[in-house]
């Protein structure tokens, strides 16, 4: 199919009464959005770890059946900002909700509600666009589904009404309610993707975010979120990739404890990283990656554009 014949195919509904729009999820840091995500897709597109703000880009998940497609905007929790990457991920998810078709507001509903939470209350309370509260988590005890309920009708109840849904990506429950839900909300109207593509984010970002997951699982403190990962280039030989790359860290003690001993940890991120990867693209996957010491690189614009945060 060339660029016409696409462009034509997608200006067409498949059928008269088929729907399809734009669902921004938005949230707290460590909600479970990129899970919940994947969960619907039941693939993953998105990076999650155990602890917060693991996604740094906006991430577009593409769910697409019989009666309608839903685009997914997977974007970064809100956090206290740290230069200008913190700012950066701040903005793109505050201004995820625009152009949007619904709202997907993802809580964790295993912690009371926190003031990140209420802020987040406050914004969506003006949209008039449909609203759903996913109260995620349900498998967990200490479900506080009632408590942000009991928040929203005392400070918001009056401005807008939000469907509440309870969900848990780890188990599916929910979720087909969620979708039929969001699936009735968006408009009528045509393919926004191609009825068999999955995401739109870019195949070198992806790569880069699966070297950072990796870490994120293997350490779990500071050093995390501060390194970033940069894939210069993704040459093909046939069913194999060889991906190059490096791996920027603030200082040179984050640079020893991200090679590891004898290299040792930096082997098993990249032997990780290129199994799940193989996974999710049916190639061999090698990975060539080089630790740098560059101390300002959360603050470097020009950096910060070339990972793709820009």
């Amino acid at each position: 199919m060339d660029a016409n014949e696409m462009i034509d195919s997608l200006l067409k509904a498949p059928h008269a009464g088929f729907r399809s729009g734009m669902v921004a999820m938005v949230g707290c840091a460590n909600a479970g959005k990129s899970s919940l995500m994947n969960r619907i897709l039941e693939e993953k597109v998105s990076i999650v770890s155990p602890v917060p703000q693991t996604t740094r880009n906006q991430i577009r998940g593409i769910f697409t059946d019989g009666d309608r497609q839903l685009v997914f905007i997977d974007t970064p929790g809100l956090h206290t900002e740290y230069g200008n990457l913190g700012k950066m991920m701040n903005a793109t998810a505050k201004k995820s909700i625009e152009g949007s078709d619904a709202i997907l507001y993802v809580i964790d509903g295993s912690l009371k509600p926190q003031q990140k939470d209420e802020e987040w209350m406050e914004r969506l309370s003006h949209e008039r666009m449909p609203l759903v509260f996913a109260v995620n988590k349900k498998d967990l005890k200490g479900r506080r589904l009632l408590s942000y309920r009991a928040l929203w009708e005392k400070k918001f109840e009056q401005k807008n009404k939000p469907e509440w849904i309870e969900t848990s990506a780890l188990t599916g429950e929910g979720l087909d309610t969620l979708v039929d839900f969001l699936g009735g909300k968006v408009p009528k109207g045509p393919l926004l993707f191609p009825e068999e593509m999955l995401t739109d984010f870019p195949r070198k970002l992806m790569i880069s975010d699966m070297v950072r997951e990796q870490y994120f699982q293997v350490l779990r403190d500071e050093v995390p979120y501060n390194i970033a990962v940069w894939i210069e280039d993704v040459k093909e030989d046939g069913d194999t990739w060889m991906c190059m790359g490096t791996i920027y860290v603030k200082t040179n003690s984050h640079k020893g404890i991200v090679i590891g001993k004898k290299g040792r940890l930096l082997k098993r991120v990249k032997e990780n990283a290129s199994r799940e990867l193989e996974e999710i693209y049916e190639k061999k996957v090698k990975m060539d990656l080089h630790v740098k010491v560059e101390k300002d690189w959360q603050k470097n614009f020009w950096i910060l554009r070339r990972l793709g945060y820009a």
